[in-house]
């Protein structure tokens, strides 16, 4: 359960997964080509309408409709970065909010050349990352595995608040425990999810584009970023509980993910939650 003394209830997180599911915002994501499919299931299963949508002739046209947008570099090449700077430049004077999940940040200087072209474009609503990312983002030197982060959750927690007071956003620093912090000082820490959750594919970029969908219905981003990875979260707990009861592994925990984005209940959620804030 929350702590008591929280200014953040659980209530008010439900009222946000409400939100999603009864407004189904259409959310914009350029993201990498390993990710797609279940991108697109995990927002179709929480409610919300994905697009995919990419192609220079029609970016702009597709970030000038949408509710939120979602950028994610994990399988980049220019023609994408490209892409999302067009979409990035149309949001931002939209007005709607923009997540970036720097996928592998730090492990080559494309990549990390890639993420500055995009922040010189406008810093996003939301930056949401593993800890190595956030640290490389961040400009701290962190050990990095590919896509996958060298460093603990703790080790990156002054460089998010760093990137957040350079941002004047949200980060989120992604591990066993997440933690969200915002620009005026205030920090959530989650503690829910398993550890199965990191051997699937997507997992962690579908929590952006939740973050994406849920900064769409709720205007309080760093609200919105503790919402969705705090479904996230309870959602894998429940999932991987019934998975292995029945003797299955991670290949029926991505069904079973996408079940209970769909299905969970408030009463499941609220006794599960693991939260606590800070300001």
């Amino acid at each position: 359960m929350a702590k008591q003394a929280s200014p953040l209830l659980p209530s008010d997180l439900w009222a946000d997964v409400l939100a999603v599911r009864a407004r189904r915002p259409l959310v914009h994501s350029i993201t990498n080509l390993v990710v797609m499919n279940f991108n697109a299931n995990v927002l179709l299963a929480m409610g919300a309408s994905p697009v995919m949508a990419h192609a220079h002739e029609e970016v702009a046209d597709m970030a000038a409709i949408a509710q939120a947008l979602v950028l994610n570099i994990g399988t980049l090449e220019p023609y994408w970065i490209n892409s999302m700077c067009q979409a990035l430049d149309v949001a931002t004077a939209r007005g709607i909010p923009t997540v970036l999940d720097p996928v592998g940040a730090g492990a080559t200087r494309y990549r990390n050349e890639s993420i500055q072209a995009i922040l010189r474009q406008a810093m996003p609503s939301v930056i949401r990352g593993n800890a190595s990312e956030i640290m490389s983002v961040a400009g701290t030197a962190a050990k990095t595995r590919g896509v996958d982060s060298g460093a603990a959750v703790a080790d990156a927690l002054q460089a998010a608040r760093d990137l957040a007071q350079r941002s004047g956003g949200v980060v989120c620093v992604s591990g066993p425990v997440d933690q969200v912090l915002d620009a005026s000082g205030r920090h959530a820490s989650l503690a829910n999810g398993h550890e199965w959750m990191t051997r699937i594919t997507g997992v962690g970029c579908s929590a952006t584009a939740l973050v994406g969908a849920f900064c769409a219905v709720q205007p309080d981003a760093w609200r919105a970023t503790v919402s969705a990875m705090a479904y996230l979260g309870v959602v894998g707990e429940v999932a991987a509980r019934q998975v292995q009861a029945q003797g299955q592994g991670v290949g029926s925990l991505q069904i079973a993910l996408l079940d209970q984005l769909q299905l969970l209940d408030e009463a499941t959620f609220v006794d599960r939650l693991k939260l606590s804030v800070s300001a």
